[in-house]
């Protein structure tokens, strides 16, 4: 499998399509491709049988696709951990590196770099980490773009793509920050960070893809 299409099936279970229907936009805006990029590695996938595809209703995992999308994600999200736990690599800069050694992980090596570790159970991005069966725990599906003005909470997880990272980051957002939406409209997200005490106005493109627990 290239590596192109392995980034394709990493988004699709980032975004929620090993359990749920996913749509072409999002898998767009998630890796910043075009639609008819994203329509074309669809039916790559559902050629062999690791996605289906719904017409008008969306993209879901098959058993065999979310097994291998689990195993990447495993391997990705384990060299994340390593790279802040023993190299030191700031929390942004690890994306690309995890990428490129993500490719070259056996099952083998995954395995021994978990015990090392620790077996952790999330990335430094908020990610679950499978284990060596592709289990994991559950994942919050819910994204800040769709919580209501009033609404508080603090955030569980990004998605782990590099465009996305860097764009929160420079904000000043961060894992575990709490937050209460103060306004939202067609183009932006806006969330009063308790932390800093700023209003931060966020892209609703980017807010899809930050996953929030919210607070009774």
């Amino acid at each position: 499998m290239t590596p192109n299409k392995e980034d394709y099936l990493k988004m699709i279970f980032e975004l929620g399509g090993d359990t749920a229907l996913i749509s072409n936009k999002q898998i767009v805006a998630g890796l910043d491709v075009s639609a008819a990029s994203v329509s074309e590695m669809v039916t790559k996938l559902v050629e062999q049988r690791y996605v289906t595809h719904t017409p008008y209703q969306g993209i879901k995992l098959t058993a065999s696709g979310q097994q291998k999308a689990a195993m990447l994600v495993r391997n990705h999200r384990l060299w994340e951990v390593f790279l802040v736990q023993s190299l030191g690599y700031p929390v942004d800069a690890i994306h690309q590196e995890a990428e490129k050694l993500e490719h070259a992980t056996t099952p083998e090596m995954a395995d021994r770099l978990a015990k090392m570790l620790g077996k952790p159970q999330y990335c430094p991005h908020g990610g679950v980490i499978p284990d060596s069966d592709g289990h994991y725990l559950d994942q919050s599906r819910v994204a800040l773009a769709d919580v209501e003005v009033g609404q508080k909470g603090h955030i569980e997880r990004v998605v782990d793509e590099a465009a996305v990272i860097d764009y929160i980051f420079g904000l000043g957002l961060h894992i575990e920050d709490h937050f209460t939406v103060v306004d939202k409209d067609q183009q932006t997200v806006t969330l009063h960070q308790t932390e800093t005490g700023k209003d931060l106005p966020i892209e609703r493109k980017r807010a899809s893809h930050i996953f929030v627990e919210l607070k009774d």
